[in-house]
């Protein structure tokens, strides 16, 4: 069953990139006691997630913040050198936080992944995003396959 408003996140664990390099981190550690905006994406450097998804939130970074935003973070099944290595070419470090979902760990405990192995992507994350204070999700929003509107930043913040 998919997460719906009302639901805490799991304590799934992820990676970051520290100075040190990759660092485990867990649910816990990332949602307890602020006020996140979190988006998935299918995988980084892909053709929406690179021109739009991404983008977006850097773009509108400062309304979220305006709106009570503590943290905005972008998740999705890749590891830990692809998020970093694209956080770098999109110029996003200061604004957003890469979680990798490497083993896909997070989107499978919510419902929220899918097949891509038509694709030669394997299990990736759908595309969605969401708000949520201390842990608690208060809105979220999946898109249909092949779309991408309501998890954009735009949406969110008009939302919030």
């Amino acid at each position: 069953m998919a997460l719906k408003p009302g639901d805490k996140l799991p304590n799934t664990g992820f990676m970051i990139m520290s100075k040190q390099g990759p660092k485990p981190i867990n649910g816990d550690e990332v949602f307890s006691g602020k006020t996140v905006a979190l988006f998935s994406l299918p995988g980084a450097f892909t053709p929406t997630c690179s021109a739009k998804h991404l983008p977006g939130y850097k773009k509108y970074a400062a309304s979220l913040r305006d709106k009570g935003v503590d943290q905005i973070i972008c998740t999705s099944v890749n590891d830990i050198f692809v998020l970093h290595a694209w956080e770098k070419q999109q110029g996003t470090s200061d604004d957003i936080m890469m979680l990798a979902d490497g083993n896909g760990s997070f989107v499978k405990s919510i419902g929220l992944d899918f097949d891509g192995s038509a694709f030669g992507m394997g299990i990736r994350g759908q595309r969605f995003s969401m708000l949520a204070k201390d842990g608690i999700v208060t809105h979220i929003y999946v898109e249909e396959p092949g779309e991408f509107r309501v998890s954009s930043a735009e949406y969110l913040l008009e939302r919030i």
